[in-house]
């Protein structure tokens, strides 16, 4: 039971950060599109909000393997 729900922990934010980068790249592209000045400013953003977006999977693999490992062991 402890597999399934690192499972589901893991699933649930690899699909809650694959549709985060989505839609903040599709904003990107929308306010470039609008703005084309701002280009510089807004990739600058889009950067950084794209690594602490990516770093919600992987601290949740860290939490998934201390679950697995504390109730194994």
């Amino acid at each position: 039971m402890v597999y399934l729900a690192a499972a589901i922990m893991l699933g649930s934010a690899a699909i809650g950060a694959a549709f985060s980068i989505a839609t903040l790249g599709s904003k990107f592209i929308e306010s470039v599109a609008r703005q084309p000045e701002m280009e510089n400013r807004l990739k600058s953003n889009l950067f950084l909000l794209a690594g602490l977006i990516d770093a919600v999977p992987m601290i949740s693999v860290g939490i998934a393997l201390f679950v697995i490992f504390t109730k194994a062991g």
